[in-house]
């Protein structure tokens, strides 16, 4: 099936690298539910781990204006330790409910936060450790917790570089952690080893892309248009279940 439409596979992929990328949550917040009209749940779970660990390091790479060292401990490490736990029990759910829950999840995130516009997180060292977990268990389970992530980091108010390149090497170690776990959960397969030369391009490529927008777009304008694609995106997870 996907070879008929890789094309539109690569195309959608590439939008969801600038889209994550501007929009601070990641890509897998997009790329996730794109990739689960093409794959089952679990490969999709895989291909996005692959997926993100290129699409980190070209971020690592592109925003290398420094990175806030506390942030990354107190919430990549609590990050890292609940992506395993949320990765191992992801065997033992209904790949269909999983689907169902990650749209739940979308919409309600994204019309909380286009409702309540000036909801806010406290930026201290307790909702970094529990975001960080949350964020964590969300990525093991449901293959992305960039948004929860991303909408704790931006309670520190770092700039965009800064925020990108700790958001970055946070999600680097949550993903090289979850590949592992994934793969003796039998969730990586030969015949979709092909596709991870084409993503490392595609992040590339659609990480360079959203640094150009950033720099000539408002975060906060962007941050709405992002907010609605996740919930869309969220109503289309559950709808092509049905």
């Amino acid at each position: 099936m996907l070879s008929r439409y890789l094309p539109v596979f690569i195309i959608l992929s590439l939008i969801a690298e600038v889209l994550g990328t501007v929009g601070g949550f990641g890509s897998s917040v997009f790329f996730v539910p794109i990739a689960n009209f093409y794959f089952d749940f679990q490969s999709v779970l895989g291909i996005t781990a692959l997926f993100h660990l290129s699409s980190n390091a070209s971020k690592i790479a592109i925003f290398k204006k420094g990175f806030d060292k506390k942030i990354v401990l107190n919430l990549g490490i609590p990050a890292i330790l609940f992506v395993s736990v949320g990765a191992y029990f992801s065997k033992f759910l209904d790949p269909k409910i999983l689907t169902y829950i990650l749209g739940i999840f979308l919409i309600l995130l994204s019309l909380l936060f286009l409702i309540f516009k000036k909801l806010k997180i406290n930026p201290n060292k307790k909702n970094a450790i529990v975001g960080g977990s949350l964020s964590g268990l969300s990525a093991g389970l449901l293959g992305t917790g960039g948004a929860i992530r991303g909408i704790t980091l931006a309670a520190f108010k770092m700039d965009k570089n800064k925020f990108i390149a700790t958001s970055a090497i946070i999600d680097l170690g949550v993903d090289f952690s979850r590949s592992i776990i994934y793969y003796f959960n039998g969730y990586m397969h030969k015949e979709h080893l092909y596709l991870v030369p084409i993503l490392i391009v595609v992040s590339i490529l659609g990480t360079w892309i959203g640094k150009k927008l950033l720099d000539k777009i408002s975060q906060e304008q962007f941050r709405v248009i992002v907010l609605l694609l996740i919930l869309v995106i969220g109503i289309v997870s559950i709808s092509s279940n049905l």
